[in-house]
């Protein structure tokens, strides 16, 4: 894979869930994808066997895992292992967020590639 410089507003974001996007960045054996939530979405529980982490940016992100809710402000992080369930909200102003994840979703590739074409 060729070195890639990219900016995150010119890439095409794709629906994570409603109100929830996406604008990812894929690498060989890793992922970074910018989300944009709308005020009050959601995001329903869920788990993958991909390891998960995360930074908050903008706004409030409450996650809960194993049932205990977390929240989370601007520059609080998270490491989610993977295979373990999680769900989110977002507070009422939004929020804007970085996840990382490895290995790659090659789901969201073609999640990201359908909504591209």
């Amino acid at each position: 894979m060729e070195a890639r410089f990219v900016r995150f507003d010119a890439v095409d974001p794709f629906e994570l869930a409603a109100g929830v996007t996406g604008r990812p960045l894929f690498g060989e054996r890793a992922m970074v994808n910018v989300i944009e939530c709308a005020p009050g979405s959601t995001v329903a529980p869920h788990s993958h066997p991909h390891e998960q982490l995360g930074i908050v940016l903008r706004g409030m992100q409450a996650l809960i895992v194993d049932g205990v809710t977390h929240e989370l402000g601007p520059m609080e992080g998270y490491v989610i292992p993977g295979d373990v369930e999680h769900s989110a909200f977002f507070g009422p102003e939004g929020a804007t967020l970085i996840d990382v994840f490895t290995p790659v979703r090659d789901d969201y590739r073609e999640r990201w590639e359908s909504a591209a074409s």
